[in-house]
Formats: structure tokens, C-alpha cells, sequence
């Protein structure tokens, strides 16, 4: 099936119904923003250390990857950066451009493939933000390259992702009975692991397709495009029972150095 239609389809729908991930911030936190004032998150809850951006974000070319829904954009627009936002979905799109004509941004908005940034020349950007979204990639080096590729030299890819354990458990027992039972391996498919019941349950639903990527294909993947580690901290999602045992999400901080 056509991944990426279906997920542009799913998270215009995921706009319609108020996923968190889609609602746009508020006046108030741009002007926050345009005082120095502001934050971001890759992950549910821990804010971005502040030394993984620039000291100065004026006139820096930042790329919001896969991060529509006029939340991470804005800020950094407020704060002074140059914003490209580049989602799959038209709707996540259009929440960044109705906080720009709300509030007197400038940024720019391009839909897309995050796997193919060939819109793009080498060595464009000096930083990209790359919220927890590869999740819905089925192939993830892709990413990683194109990322490297974009980049200027010193230039940053800061990511966040979902640790992989969370895709080896029932999700049924997990949200309905609070227990934990493994039931699938990683790397995970919806398209290969769900039972074919469960797979058109979530087609129905119109739920957007997920892919549960290793380790070595979130963290390695990153070193093999060429970038360097240069930070790393984990976080939680408390609605997840999980999260009682296991930190859920990681976030990176990569550095491309030449």
C-alpha cells in the first residue's frame, strides 16, 4: 500500500480530531518567544536542553522536520530563525501557516516526504528539529542521509524517537488491562506484525501506520550517515503503564562536524 498517502491522509484527520501534536501555540507563547522566553520538546514532557541550539538563533536557517502543527516552527520563527517547516501532511501545515498570519511570521511551509529532501541543495540548513515522527518512516537511513546531506558543516540534527521496547508489547493489555505481554519483535511493522484483524481495524479507523526501528537504525543509523553523538537523554509518556518501568522516548543531539 502507498505509506505515505495513507499517514498524510491520517494526520490531516489526526488535525480534525485535536491530536495534541496538532494544536498550534498560542499567541502569548510567541510573544514570549520574540523576548528570548520560549522552549521546545522532541519528546512527550523534557524540554530541550537550551545549549543544544545556538546561543544566537538570529538569521539561522532552521529545518523543521516532519514537524507541522504550528507548535516547534513559530517559536523558533519568534525567537529569529529562518523557518522551513516540511511535513507530509497539508493540514499540519496549515496550522504552522495560521500562526504565522496570526502572529506576523515569516516561515516557510513545504509538503513532503521526510525519506527525500531533494527539494533542498546540499548544506542549506544550520540546525534541524526533528520531533519524535520517524516512527511513521518504513525505511529510516533515508532520513539520516538526507538530513546529513541538508546540513551545513557544525550544523545540528537534533531528534526525538520512540525507544523501541515500546513496540515489543500487546497494546491492548497495555491500555485496557495495564499488563505487559510481548507479542512482537523489533524492528516492528504494523503492515507485518498486526494480526490481518487488527491491521484493518486501524485502516478503518484511518490510525496513521507505525514502524518500531531498532536501535542500531535510530542511533547507528545517525553515526552512519556521517553525523557525531553529542547528546542524549531519555523521557517518558505517562499515559504508557510502560513508562512505570522504562523511559519510552530518546532524544540525540548530532553534530554534522565537516
Amino acid at each position: 500500500m502507498d505509506i505515505l498517502r495513507h499517514n498524510r491522509e491520517a494526520w490531516d484527520r489526526q488535525v480534525q480530531t485535536g491530536n495534541p501534536w496538532t494544536i498550534p501555540v498560542s499567541s502569548e507563547q510567541i510573544a514570549e518567544a520574540r523576548m528570548g522566553k520560549w522552549s521546545l520538546v522532541l519528546t512527550p514532557t523534557k524540554p530541550v536542553p537550551s545549549d543544544w541550539f545556538p546561543a544566537d538563533l538570529g538569521n539561522r536557517r532552521i529545518l523543521c522536520l516532519a514537524s507541522g502543527g504550528g507548535q516547534q516552527g513559530p517559536i523558533l520563527a519568534a525567537a529569529g530563525a529562518q523557518v522551513t517547516v516540511f511535513d507530509n501532511s497539508p493540514a499540519q501545515l496549515a496550522q504552522d501557516r495560521l500562526v504565522a498570519e496570526r502572529d506576523g511570521l515569516a516561515i516557510e511551509t513545504i509538503q513532503g516526504d521526510m525519506a527525500d529532501l531533494s527539494i533542498f541543495p546540499d548544506s542549506t540548513f544550520d540546525l534541524i528539529f526533528h520531533p519524535v515522527s520517524n516512527v511513521f518512516a518504513a525505511k529510516l537511513q533515508p532520513v539520516w542521509d538526507e538530513a546529513f546531506r541538508v546540513l551545513n558543516a557544525g550544523g545540528a540534527l537534533l531528534a526525538g524517537f520512540v525507544n523501541p521496547v515500546l513496540y515489543i508489547f500487546d497494546t491492548e493489555a497495555m491500555d485496557n488491562d495495564r499488563r505487559l505481554e510481548v507479542r512482537y519483535k523489533i524492528p516492528y511493522s504494523d503492515l507485518e506484525q498486526l494480526s490481518p484483524e487488527m491491521l484493518q481495524g486501524y485502516l478503518d479507523k484511518g490510525s496513521p501506520l507505525e514502524f518500531g526501528h531498532s536501535l542500531e537504525d535510530q542511533i547507528g543509523g545517525q553515526i552512519k550517515a556521517g553525523f557525531v553523538i553529542t547528546g542524549f537523554y531519555e523521557d517518558i509518556d505517562r499515559d504508557t503503564v510502560l513508562a512505570e518501568v522504562i523511559p519510552t522516548f530518546i532524544a540525540t543531539r548530532a553534530v554534522k562536524m565537516k
